[in-house]
């Protein structure tokens, strides 16, 4: 299989997503979904993905996850419990919450790889407490 690189369209419109496409089709992200394997059959069925926005996780926690349920929709957030674990730091700070370009830059990398860990690795950053696995195995 060739992998195409990671190119999108971009257009605006004051439209929201609820009224351009079937409600079926959205799966909203948000990093407080339990479904992290969604994310195991990307390339199994169209759907269209809302990036939750940028959400302060001591003031507004959940809020995504909140929004997204108000509105009828699948949810599913990337899966780090599933491939990272939290590590040890002097501040015991771990957050799964990225930023929009973060998460952007992640499923771009795992469309070009089709790897997981490789795609992980390259957007969270240490700042978050989360390592791979393997290297926390190491």
């Amino acid at each position: 299989l060739l992998s195409l690189p990671c190119v999108f369209q971009m257009d605006t419109t004051p439209e929201s997503y609820l009224d351009l496409f079937p409600l079926d089709a959205i799966v909203y992200l948000t990093p407080d979904s339990e479904n992290g394997k969604y994310f195991t059959c990307l390339r199994q069925r169209l759907k269209v993905y809302v990036l939750g926005g940028l959400v302060d996780e001591s003031i507004h926690k959940q809020l995504t996850l909140q929004r997204a349920r108000e509105q009828s929709l699948q949810t599913a957030r990337l899966p780090i419990r599933e491939y990272m674990v939290k590590a040890p730091n002097s501040r015991n700070y771990h957050s799964e919450t990225l930023a929009i370009n973060q998460v952007f830059d992640i499923l771009c990398t795992y469309n070009e790889t089709r790897n997981w860990p490789v795609a992980l690795k390259a957007g969270v950053s240490s700042g978050k407490g989360y390592v791979l696995r393997e290297i926390a195995e190491q």
